[in-house]
């Protein structure tokens, strides 16, 4: 399988989420007018567990497929995968995306909750709009083929009922406008900012307002994961975790281009 990257265009956007969005978390705000000012390229899916393998020598991931998400992997192992292959294709430069440009990205020129329109929230585990974008605590038990699923007979108010869940290979929900897979749902995905707040400021217009930190988290994740509820599958929606941190709905993608 071919990891392959997509040119995100420059332009500005409203970063974060209005008051009155369906599932807002109150770290998602204030929302505001965020300038990405060039052009960057992005992997068009997560990393996954092919080049990661090709990379690193080996397979961290607990579902083991070459066209999943590697996940099961820190802050600290991004940037030692991102070292090593930077070294074997000099002038590469592969980084992790800054929030504000993760977003930007996911967004694909769209305003809403998900790039596929406004969510809908049926039940903890269900909004019927993510069925077609995202793999979610609602739907990641559909087509599951692997032994070592999760039960998730317990979870409430899924959208399906089956009992065993995990991650999926990529592209196989629909991307965004920009040819992005997986941007939300799958696996979450480590950012370069720290959690304590802001983006970098070069890149706000506008209002520049630090967002509420999280105390004692590391860096940012974005995206929601195969097992999270459908409010945390947003294009706002965002967490922190430590950077040693690893866990089987965590993973990441690539830039580059950058400043």
């Amino acid at each position: 399988m071919t990891q392959r990257l997509r040119l995100i265009p420059p332009g500005h956007f409203m970063m974060g989420s209005p008051k009155s969005e369906t599932g807002r978390f109150e770290n998602e705000g204030p929302r505001r007018r965020v300038a990405i000012q060039q052009a960057f390229w992005l992997f068009d899916t997560p990393c996954t567990q092919a080049l990661w393998q090709v990379v690193m020598g080996d397979n961290p991931s607990d579902f083991k497929s070459p066209e999943r998400p590697v996940e099961k992997v820190s802050f600290e192992d991004v940037q030692r995968f991102l070292a090593r292959v930077n070294d074997f294709v000099p002038g590469l430069e592969l980084v992790l995306p800054s929030e504000a440009r993760w977003e930007f990205a996911c967004r694909a020129g769209t305003g809403g909750a998900t790039y596929a329109g406004p969510l809908q929230i049926l039940g903890i585990h269900n909004a019927p709009i993510l069925d077609r974008i995202a793999w979610y605590g609602g739907n990641s038990g559909i087509r599951f083929e692997l032994k070592n699923g999760v039960d998730t007979s317990t979870w409430p108010e899924k959208q399906s009922n089956r009992n065993k869940a995990g991650t999926h290979p990529v592209k196989k929900k629909d991307p965004n406008a920009w040819g992005l897979y997986d941007m939300l749902g799958n696996v979450w995905e480590w950012c370069k900012d720290p959690w304590s707040g802001g983006q970098d400021q070069n890149e706000l217009d506008g209002e520049s307002a630090v967002l509420v930190p999280y105390t004692g988290a590391g860096n940012v994740i974005r995206g929601g994961a195969w097992n999270t509820p459908a409010r945390a599958v947003r294009a706002a929606s965002r967490r922190g975790n430590a950077l040693g941190f690893s866990a089987i709905d965590l993973g990441f993608r690539c830039a580059r281009g950058l400043d």
